[in-house]
């Protein structure tokens, strides 16, 4: 399925959020640190309620890491500063979906790492910062898995 990989995130309920995405779609969560928090922290066990054995979560110590792990054909970088609609791209299973930590987003030395093969923005109104990063993240998984009819949902 979808990869989705958070940088360097800070918020642990996001985090949780995100294990209990993962787990409803059957994608994967990367995780990059340094972390904000510590994954036995009870604001991300509560946000994730009892879904942590059912999701697929990887902590990598750094990037680098993280790309040789992954091998990515593909990575779709999100950012508020891109001209690429995540509804215009034709997502494929493998595809790595990268979000930046909170409240900073990505930073450019990795919107421009070379693994990074597009910057995609979620459309907003005018003079919005961001959305919530597992928001974010969530929009963008199940239009993925809509493309694919929802492979294995019910």
């Amino acid at each position: 399925m979808f990869r989705l990989l958070f940088h360097e995130p800070r918020i642990p309920p996001n985090t949780g959020n995100a294990i209990r995405l993962v787990a409803g779609t059957g994608s994967e969560l990367h995780l990059v640190e340094p972390l904000g928090f510590d994954l036995s922290e009870p604001k991300l066990r509560r946000a994730g309620l009892d879904y942590h054995d059912l999701a697929s979560v990887t902590v990598h110590p750094s990037l680098e890491a993280a790309w040789a792990a992954l091998a990515p054909e593909r990575v779709f970088a999100f950012t508020a500063h891109a001209d690429t609609s995540y509804a215009d791209i034709a997502y494929r299973p493998g595809d790595v979906l990268l979000f930046g930590p909170e409240p900073t987003g990505l930073s450019e030395q990795v919107l421009t790492d070379p693994h990074v093969t597009s910057r995609v923005r979620i459309p907003m109104l005018p003079g919005r910062r961001s959305l919530n990063l597992s928001n974010a993240a969530a929009v963008v998984t199940y239009e993925a898995w809509r493309q694919h009819g929802f492979a294995g949902g019910v």
